[in-house]
């Protein structure tokens, strides 16, 4: 049995490193392919020309079309070939930086991660997450490394959506939770070994200051401040849990999460806020999970604003008919669930999903009572 932890090149963090990018591009090559749209284009386009324009480097700017599908995975590729440029960066949310990637392992480019958002994990991980014109999930791809350099601007992600932020700490929540629970089976992870024990420690260190500083690092946000708590949320979306999930290993909070992305009802929800009902629905199905902790872990995402039942997913009054797609691709082949335990049916899956709505909308209503 072999060991396997992967990690980004370099990682820098910090209020105003955005005006720095340049200076961490010199030793990557010489000719910059930027991926964004225009809403992130218009909030830092100016500062990120400045910076690689200063450093003496050029740049060729493309508009992302907004889905992650093989077809964006081309156009652009075609681009940055035809421009001959020698680094990739991809600069807004998940799913920009996931093709930014896609496109660096293809052309064997420099990869450059800027996120904008602390909404997901993507940002440090060798992995892309692909979705069909119809913005379906169809599956992901793990590539041979990590990205060269992952540039957090703490005071660009605090200027973000509140919501955003919170979708990012659903994520990393399942990071702990996910990592936990495959442990026990040692399953090969993203980079085709078994956790080791660092990344089982990150995943863990995650879930801690989740726990200890989430709720008002959201509330700094909301005021677009930077606080030590923002920063420290920053790096337990943006860094631990990458860490945390790609070396450690997944389970069933990813398998809900990824194909909640196939309902309709869903499709305006973040990933990771159907990442958290998934959180949620592995609770109610593992059988070690301690009362109190599962608990806990409801309570902390109902502060934060993450869905814990149905009807946070526009889905109030579902019937189990419509689960069983959901639960039989969790107990199908392939999936992540096969990491726990314990044998995962498809009745155990859509038991378990109610099981969440119920304890979450109990909780929720606990919650609204108390506000009262």
């Amino acid at each position: 049995m072999k060991t396997i932890l992967i990690a980004p090149r370099k990682y820098v963090q910090g209020r105003g490193v955005l005006g720095e990018l340049g200076d961490y591009l010199k030793i990557l090559g010489k000719k910059a392919l930027v991926v964004w749209d225009d809403v992130v284009k218009g909030l830092v386009g100016q500062t990120v020309l400045e910076s690689i324009q200063g450093a003496g480097l050029e740049m060729v700017d493309v508009v992302f079309s907004g889905e992650v599908t093989q077809a964006e995975r081309e156009r652009i590729g075609e681009i940055a070939k035809a421009e001959g440029v020698d680094i990739s960066i991809g600069v807004g949310g998940g799913k920009v930086l996931d093709i930014a990637k896609a496109v660096a392992v293809d052309l064997k480019l420099a990869i450059v991660t800027v996120p904008t958002i602390a909404s997901n994990d993507s940002p440090t991980s060798a992995a892309s997450v692909w979705y069909d014109e119809e913005h379906n999930f169809v599956g992901f791809d793990c590539w041979p490394f990590n990205p060269d350099l992952v540039l957090v601007d703490s005071q660009v992600i605090a200027n973000g959506p509140a919501r955003a932020f919170a979708a990012g700490m659903g994520d990393a929540m399942s990071t702990w939770v996910e990592s936990e629970a495959a442990y026990k089976t040692r399953p090969l992870n993203l980079a085709g070994g078994c956790s080791t024990q660092a990344a089982y420690a990150l995943a863990q260190l995650c879930f801690e200051i989740l726990m200890e500083h989430g709720v008002n690092a959201k509330r700094a946000v909301e005021m677009n401040l930077v606080t030590p708590e923002v920063e420290k949320v920053i790096e337990a979306n943006v860094l631990l849990s990458g860490l945390g999930f790609e070396s450690g290993g997944l389970a069933t909070a990813h398998m809900v999460g990824n194909l909640l992305s196939n309902v309709h009802e869903c499709k305006g929800l973040m990933h990771g806020e159907k990442v958290a009902f998934g959180i949620v629905t592995q609770l109610c199905m593992d059988d070690e999970v301690d009362v109190e902790q599962r608990l806990a872990i409801i309570d902390f995402q109902v502060q934060v604003g993450l869905p814990v039942c149905f009807a946070d997913l526009n889905l109030a009054g579902v019937t189990r008919d419509r689960l069983v797609p959901i639960a039989d691709a969790c107990a199908g082949e392939g999936s992540l669930c096969a990491n726990h335990p314990f044998e995962v049916t498809c009745d155990s899956v859509v038991d378990a999903m109610l099981a969440a709505d119920a304890m979450g909308t109990r909780r929720k209503n606990m919650w609204q009572t108390d506000e009262e």
